[in-house]
């Protein structure tokens, strides 16, 4: 019960009000494009095949990224690519751009259809995201394709570079934000955190896709359609890099989660407590405006805050070190903190658990003191949905503020609480 409350100040899995305009929006131009072009036939229908089958192979090897973000650098690119062509070997392309629409969402839909029929939908909102951005590309460019081509068929193709570059770079600023307002909803955090983790998980590959896409619309004037799978196969290269980062990232969590275990089947700490401190740690984090990286770190100290219970010859009656001796506490809180540095890769999160009973004038990390707070919470409440029994766990962390506990700290993880009460009346 309390599991279900707490997955309240999670990222949610629905769709919120942003990601349903999002994919109303793209749904309602896709329509429009298809109908139109249906309507007029489509202009060199062999490019439009050509890289329609490109975006659609993007889709089918998308993947998704930490932070559940699902990407698809080649369809991506492919796309751009499209959107940006001026010509192929050395015929103009001149598609309009309700046609370049009509063929990022074809072959989008196509690349789905084996994903939808294993049981694996791609998420409609990174979808709808990817068809925005490719469609700003293509109405802002597409009408100065015709003025740039005859300059570039003269040898100048520096203004089109140029019209490309400044319209390619607006995009991945607009897809950004608009990324950066429906985490920060999702999630709950402030739009400046979202924005910066979207620059720091998205940009680099976003930045590597935007280029591709022009220099594939750039050498598809002289190498014509055999630009296609030339400057896909770097991108895939890439995807495959990020796959394999992606795969460790989830496998480190996965380790982690196991370990946190360890301390509940030996009966050192009562079933479920180290994942509701995570759940809650974390949505005290989000709450005071942590990073991705950091709310990282914070998950894994907080599953594991507690494994140095197992060095203890006799358990702490419920394991709950908020009633142990702080001697004693600090005694587990080190032994904890040597297990985890023994697996070689996590000396920020054996730092974190290290001093998470440090007194707040210590200066100890933001994230210890989130610990802190979270584990004796919990450690008075348990997996209780009892109001008043919650609210005098409040105030006796609140007693302690300003020694024990950050006061900053404890007044975010009252107004997590306070949601999670107002969950439970709904």
């Amino acid at each position: 019960m309390r599991e279900r409350r707490l997955a309240a100040v999670r990222p949610s899995q629905g769709l919120d009000s942003g990601q349903l305009l999002l994919i109303c929006a793209a749904g309602m131009l896709t329509v429009a494009a298809i109908s139109h072009t249906a309507a007029t036939g489509l202009v060199a229908p062999q490019v439009a095949i050509g890289f329609g089958a490109l975006i659609a192979a993007g889709e089918l090897a998308r993947l998704t990224m930490p932070g559940n973000r699902e990407v698809a650098p080649v369809s991506t690119a492919a796309a751009l690519g499209y959107a940006l062509l001026l010509d192929v070997g050395g015929r103009q392309a001149g598609q309009p751009a309700l046609q370049v629409v009509a063929v990022m969402a074809v072959g989008m839909i196509t690349g789905g259809l084996p994903h939808i029929a294993v049981g694996r939908p791609p998420r409609l909102d990174a979808m709808a995201r990817r068809l925005l951005a490719g469609s700003l590309v293509s109405f802002a460019y597409r009408p100065l394709a015709g003025s740039l081509y005859e300059k570039a068929a003269g040898g100048n193709w520096w203004p089109a570079l140029g019209v490309m570059a400044v319209l390619v770079t607006v995009m991945l600023a607009a897809d950004l934000v608009i990324a950066a307002m429906l985490r920060a909803g999702q999630v709950r955090t402030a739009i400046g955190v979202a924005v910066r983790d979207e620059i720091r998980m998205g940009g680099p590959l976003g930045t590597a896709v935007a280029a591709s896409g022009i220099l594939l619309a750039l050498a598809s004037h002289s190498m014509d359609m055999t630009a296609l799978p030339a400057f896909a196969a770097p991108l895939l290269v890439t995807q495959v890099a990020f796959r394999k980062y992606a795969g460790i990232r989830a496998t480190y969590l996965q380790t982690v989660r196991a370990l946190s275990r360890v301390t509940e089947v030996g009966g050192y700490v009562e079933p479920g407590h180290s994942r509701r401190v995570s759940q809650l740690s974390l949505a005290i984090g989000r709450e005071l405006g942590l990073s991705e990286p950091q709310l990282l770190e914070l998950e894994y100290a907080a599953l594991m805050h507690d494994i140095g219970q197992l060095s203890l010859r006799d358990p702490i009656p419920g394991g709950a070190t908020v009633l142990a001796d702080p001697a004693q506490a600090k005694r587990i809180a080190e032994l904890g903190a040597e297990v985890i540095r023994k697996t070689g890769v996590l000396h920020a999160v054996a730092e974190i658990v290290r001093r998470q009973c440090d007194p707040v004038g210590d200066g100890p990390p933001l994230a210890s003191r989130i610990i802190r707070a979270a584990n004796a919470y919990d450690d008075l409440v348990g997996g209780s949905s009892d109001r008043d029994r919650a609210a005098a766990a409040l105030e006796r962390v609140r007693l302690d503020g300003g020694t024990a506990y950050d006061p900053v700290v404890v007044e975010a993880m009252a107004r997590v609480v306070d949601r999670l009460v107002l969950v439970a009346r709904l």
